[in-house]
């Protein structure tokens, strides 16, 4: 490979290999150890925080370079296989895991950038640094990486600007001193909620689908809406708010989930690009669906250190009011199009799905319950992985045995490659942060853009975690984003909860909302659709998804704050804001609606989100005032059929005579 050839690579993502052989085998005992080592470290052992974190990085980056090519740009047939250089990147990093794990008390305890750094402590903290950086190209690709650039430009060479922006001189050991010698950068809350919490819910998955509980998932989503006009739908939408609530990662949730959902979607007569948007939209929105809205809630509890609880609570009425739109206007679409119920026969029953996989709902349970008695996230998840081993043997068909656990833990471990390469690449941003004071005064640059404004200063904060999740996975972009615009949110009397779950919404739905939108991507390749129309036909789906947040921020009691008749009104009246959304945007209510109907519709809708006695009842009046035109619409569309019935009936009988 040319210099030039490798050059115009690094400017494009790497790819996954399908590796076989040796080299299979060298990357399966790397993701095995990991996941030993990952639950011996969080539930038995009591490591110092950063040496733990030093050896999961280094395991994870041995794994990124197996298992990751360089570029797809530059990939070739018969040269998939990983090179000598890859190999060289994997002992780097698992000799600077050991030199962590060697010197781990001397770092633990000396004080950085005070007590100077070794030779050696220079060698293997730059090859922690470029290597990250490295990793996060080749799992995520180049937006990560150029911003991690800026802050490094920043960091370095910001003094020679003028003002608020201006900082300290700071010389590159220094730098690199907080790079990977300190909390501020790599061992920062991204790689410590990533190499612990996220992890076990990683893998924690991956038992689940070892288990069959996808299978089950399916099976149950099938029985609840199959039987209802346009069900084949319905039945994606239920089966990926199950899954992805577990997954946590709206791509890899529209690709295991779609396969099925999407070409059954097809054949019922909806639209390839239709099929793949409510897919994508469907396993978007199970990372707000409680309880585990895919580690987001976990995420939120580790940075806020608002319980757990207390989020998943909070986090009901969004999630219900988003799923409540999109099953309404997929039904909708069915009367639209007028497509037909599923037969019977092919239809399980309900009865017969939970007595077959019933089990499957008690790791779930078990999670909630010791999550809302105290344990810590992290034990919780390992828990869970115990229950799903136990009650796969309900069961022979589903038994888990040392092949399956094996393999449970090898696949968790290659899933958790892309969340921590892209919180390590977001904790050297955060050190360019924070080194240089500029994390203090982002509030006041953001305050200062939007004149200390709520509306704008929402729209601003919304724009930035949309662009940071379009290139990173929504752990990364969230954790990020909260470090960026949260505390200006809150500087404007924004309640702390409100403020991150408004950041967690839109850090998720950036996977929906073109020009990069992944999952709406990812689901068109399925559908064989357009990938830009997927994405604006998903934008158009999981509209409630866009606007809830700005509601909850404005009203309290969406969240589950208030007396208990506030929360009721607001939920009630939120629901009817949605259904009118839905039907504005699909334009059917009892039928077809004029242009004129959808704007009072789509007002309506609004109206009734946004907190006040006025603007409900506005709302609420407009509503009711296109019903009524509607009923009476289709009353005289129906006299009208009939007549046409009867007139055909008489010109039969008399050609007859």
């Amino acid at each position: 490979m040319g210099v030039k050839k490798v050059l115009r690579g690094w400017f494009q993502e790497g790819y996954r290999r399908p590796l076989s052989g040796s080299h299979l085998l060298f990357g399966v005992i790397i993701a095995f150890s990991l996941s030993i080592f990952q639950i011996w470290s969080t539930i038995f052992s009591k490591l110092d925080p950063m040496n733990q974190m030093a050896i999961h990085l280094s395991f994870i980056l041995g794994l990124t370079f197996l298992f990751y090519g360089f570029s797809k740009k530059t990939k070739e047939e018969g040269s998939l296989a990983p090179s000598i250089l890859d190999y060289a990147f994997v002992i780097l990093a698992l000799g600077t895991g050991v030199y962590f794990t060697i010197h781990a008390e001397r770092i633990a305890i000396r004080i950085p950038i005070m007590e100077p750094l070794t030779g050696l402590d220079i060698f293997f903290g730059s090859i922690f640094v470029v290597l990250s950086i490295e990793a996060a190209r080749r799992t995520i690709g180049l937006p990560i990486v150029f911003i991690v650039f800026i802050f490094f430009g920043y960091t370095l060479w910001g003094h020679y600007l003028p003002g608020l922006w201006g900082h300290r001189p700071f010389t590159i050991i220094e730098f690199l001193d907080e790079l990977a010698f300190s909390f501020n950068g790599l061992w920062g809350s991204p790689i410590s909620v990533a190499a612990s919490i996220v992890f076990m819910y990683m893998l924690f998955g991956s038992f689940l689908q070892k288990a069959g509980a996808g299978e089950f998932f399916f099976k149950l989503a099938t029985a609840i809406a199959g039987r209802t006009r346009g069900g084949a739908a319905k039945v994606a939408i239920l089966a990926s708010a199950f899954f992805g609530s577990i997954s946590g990662s709206p791509t890899a949730n529209v690709v295991t989930t779609g396969s099925f959902t999407i070409p059954v979607s097809k054949k019922t007569g909806y639209k390839p690009s239709f099929a793949a948007a409510v897919e994508a939209a469907a396993s978007t929105g199970g990372s707000i669906l409680p309880p585990i809205m895919g580690s987001s809630a976990f995420l939120m509890a580790a940075v806020t250190q608002i319980p757990y609880g207390t989020i998943v609570i909070a986090a009901l009425i969004p999630g219900i009011l988003y799923y409540i739109s999109l099953l309404t206007m997929v039904h909708l679409e069915a009367l639209r199009l007028n497509l037909p119920r599923s037969a019977k026969e092919d239809i399980p029953k309900i009865t017969t799905c939970l007595k077959e996989g019933w089990y499957y709902f008690i790791p779930l349970v078990v999670l909630v319950y010791f999550l809302i008695e105290g344990y810590s996230a992290s034990r919780t998840g390992f828990y869970g992985i115990l229950t799903i081993i136990a009650v796969s043997w309900f069961r022979k068909q589903t038994r888990m045995e040392i092949r399956s656990i094996f393999n449970a833990l090898v696949d968790g471990a290659k899933a958790s490659i892309p969340v921590t390469t892209a919180c390590a690449a977001a904790g050297l941003v955060i050190a360019g942060m924070m080194t240089t004071g500029l994390g203090g005064k982002l509030t006041s640059i953001v305050l200062g853009l939007t004149e200390g404004l709520l509306f704008p200063t929402l729209i601003f904060v919304m724009f930035i975690c949309i662009i940071l999740g379009m290139g990173m996975p929504v752990a990364a972009a969230y954790i990020l984003t909260a470090m960026l615009a949260a505390p200006a949110l809150i500087e404007l009397g924004v309640p702390s909860i409100s403020a991150h779950l408004f950041i967690v919404y839109f850090s998720i739905f950036s996977a929906i909302t073109p020009p990069v939108a992944v999952a709406a991507f990812a689901a068109a390749g399925i559908a064989d659709a357009n990938p830009n129309r997927v994405g604006f036909e998903s934008l158009r789906l999981g509209l409630v998804g866009f606007i809830v947040p700005y509601m909850f921020v404005l009203e309290p009691s969406l969240l589950m704050n208030g007396s208990i008749m506030e929360i009721v009104v607001s939920f009630g009246t939120a629901i009817i804001g949605v259904l009118a959304l839905a039907t504005g945007v699909i334009g059917w209510m009892i039928t077809k609606t004029n242009v004129l109907e959808r704007v009072i519709l789509m007002s309506g809708g609004l109206l009734s989100l946004y907190p006040g006695l006025l603007s409900d009842s506005i709302g609420v009046v407009g509503i009711i005032l296109v019903f009524v035109l509607q009923k009476r619409r289709r009353g005289l569309e129906t006299f009208q059929k009939e007549q046409e019935v009867q007139v055909n009936k008489s010109q039969s009988i008399s050609v007859e005579s």
